[in-house]
């Protein structure tokens, strides 16, 4: 039977090791360089442009169902790029029907 161990006592040679404090999302303001964001012409094009899933018998249900889920992802990259300001449609000045330019409302 092994002898039981002994806890390290706290005075012991063992030195912690500091690690830089650093902020999570970065210290960099993204908002001076930032580009803007174009939506897709057409979200689905590389899915199709990767032909036909290997999937017999079910190939053309299946490009339905990858493309339905690409739309939907751009379209929620669309939403959150003109929540940030970022969306940039042909770089035109946007309109909201009041006569303000929105980007700058």
């Amino acid at each position: 039977m092994s002898s039981p161990r002994r806890r390290k006592q706290s005075g012991s040679n063992t030195r912690r090791r500091s690690t830089p404090v650093r902020d999570f999302w970065g210290t960099e303001d993204a908002g001076d360089g930032a580009e803007h964001i174009s939506p897709a012409d057409d979200p689905g094009v590389m899915l199709r442009s990767l032909n036909s899933p290997p999937l017999p018998g079910r190939e053309t249900v299946a490009v339905h169902y990858f493309v339905a889920v690409a739309e939907k992802a751009a379209s929620l990259a669309v939403a959150l790029a003109a929540a940030s300001d970022l969306l940039d449609l042909d770089g035109a000045p946007h309109d909201d029907g009041d006569g303000e330019d929105f980007a700058t409302a």
